[in-house]
């Protein structure tokens, strides 16, 4: 399996361990339906987050990968989220994070953001990172246009949750115009590695 891990000043995201710790970890995040609520899918009991812990694992087997799901680790080591990058074609790829609620508010999702532009402009070398977001979650929408995604439009009836339709808002960065992670003074990332 291809080991992945990047590290920024205050985060780590790396690969997923099949354990019960990890699977709680992501139960955190993915069984609370406030975490939920601008995702595409509703809220998932332990044995399915235990399923996806291993449907992960798989995709990090795969050659050539396509899926990253990663987990994110705060500054102790704790598992406080997810991270995901899905490659589309051999020049583009979607990115987007989930963080547990009671580490919102702290700029976390900012850096996984950084570390996700560097994996896929600098390492895996893409054109093109795309992200779609509910347009209630306005957070997700500040986190995209700070880190310098530009609004592409919006997505009709994009996803159906909860007994109803919802839009998405559309926003994407070219690999020109990312100027690197602000924690590297603007510099461009480098072109192999992650940290």
């Amino acid at each position: 399996m291809e080991t992945l891990r990047l590290a920024g000043p205050r985060l780590t995201l790396r690969e997923y361990r099949h354990t019960p710790e990890e699977v709680a970890a992501l139960h955190a995040v993915h069984g609370d339906p406030e975490t939920v609520r601008h995702l595409p899918f509703g809220v998932r009991d332990f044995e399915d987050c235990a399923d996806q812990v291993e449907l992960y694992l798989e995709a990090a087997e795969e050659d050539p990968r396509t899926h990253y799901r990663l987990a994110v680790d705060d500054p102790a080591g704790d598992p406080i989220g997810q991270a995901a990058l899905t490659r589309e074609g051999e020049h583009a790829a979607w990115l987007g994070c989930v963080l547990r609620r009671d580490t919102w508010g702290r700029g976390h999702a900012a850096e996984v953001t950084a570390l996700l532009c560097g994996l896929g402009f600098g390492t895996l070398g893409l054109h093109r990172l795309a992200a779609r977001c509910d347009p209630a979650n306005t957070a997700s929408v500040r986190v995209l246009t700070r880190a310098g995604f530009r609004y592409e439009g919006r997505i009709r009836a994009e996803a159906h949750r909860d007994g109803a339709w919802h839009d998405a808002l559309q926003y994407s960065l070219l690999a020109p115009e990312w100027t690197g992670p602000p924690w590297a003074g603007g510099a461009q990332a480098p072109g192999r590695g992650g940290g």
